[in-house]
């Protein structure tokens, strides 16, 4: 049923509308996390043929400079979060097509064999629910579970550093904190080490130029933001529903989650932003996302 509505979307003409009147002279954001080698040939050649694809550090330098006249039409800057291992096997890809990408590092567990908490299969509560747990409780219960964030497995889940080496000539690395908790749930001391320190280590073990972080699972709070400010981030990326221009607040950047689809009907509606614009109109609000209120 979920394909069939896909498909329907597709070819309702509402993709083509968005992409062609609201997306023109706007700056859409994609995220992926982990697609395959044949997942990103469709991907990226639909993307190339319907779209402008810049790099992220266009749109900073035009933010820098209040001057949009060189982002073109349909402008559209492709992101990966959390460094998975499989994001090497697609290199070829991005070579060959010569796509801009940018993927944000979680910078202690690169280079490891430490895993993503979240993946971790463990474990005997839900991830949607220790995300709604305070920093310090997520780490203790993954903790009774066999699971700790600096504990080394069989088999690495994120990139090494000889594949880092030969990726970053080809896609610009960004931070995406040192383990990904989910910041407005850290105290104050965590999240800015977090933020902080991943910078640090990105710029010193990497010689990597980091200007940009993309908050974990997409949530964060003024402190948070504040934080990369401070720490000398040029820019933040939510995973808030919409598009950009020059007037979106570059620390509250907004991102459209495609999901890592390998199904084209669903990466032509999300690409779009059709499928997002109509959860938000539903009452189906997304769950993650800017925090107002912190208490510590």
């Amino acid at each position: 049923m979920r394909k069939l509505i896909l498909k329907i979307l597709r070819f309702s003409g509402l993709p083509f509308l968005f992409r062609e009147i609201i997306q023109r002279n706007k700056i859409s954001i994609l995220l992926f996390h982990d697609i395959s080698k044949s997942t990103a040939i469709q991907t990226f050649k639909y993307l190339s043929e319907n779209y402008n694809i810049i790099e992220l550090n266009d749109f900073i330098e035009a933010s820098e400079k209040k001057d949009f006249s060189k982002i073109p039409p349909k402008a559209l800057i492709i992101t990966f979060d959390d460094a998975h291992i499989g994001n090497y096997k697609i290199l070829p890809v991005i070579k060959e097509l010569k796509i801009p990408i940018t993927i944000f590092l979680c910078s202690s567990i690169i280079n490891t064999n430490r895993h993503f908490w979240w993946k971790f299969e463990g474990k005997s509560i839900s991830t949607s629910e220790l995300k709604n747990k305070s920093n310090k409780d997520r780490l203790e219960i993954l903790s009774k579970n066999g699971f700790k964030q600096e504990k080394e497995f069989a088999n690495p889940q994120a990139l090494q550093k000889e594949q880092i080496e030969e990726m970053k000539h080809y896609i610009n690395m960004q931070s995406h904190t040192l383990f990904h908790p989910i910041l407005p749930k850290c105290s104050f001391n965590e999240a800015k080490k977090e933020i902080f320190k991943s910078k640090e280590i990105l710029e010193n073990q990497y010689n990597f130029n980091i200007n940009a972080i993309s908050y974990p699972n997409g949530d964060y709070s003024d402190r948070d933001i504040n934080f990369s400010k401070d720490a000398g981030y040029k820019c933040g990326i939510t995973v808030d529903y919409g598009f950009n221009t020059q007037h979106t607040d570059i620390y509250r950047l907004k991102r459209l989650s495609v999901n890592d689809t390998d199904n084209i009907d669903e990466l032509i509606v999300k690409a779009s932003g059709v499928w997002s614009f109509l959860k938000t109109r539903n009452g189906r609000h997304q769950k993650y996302g800017y925090t107002k209120n912190i208490n510590n």
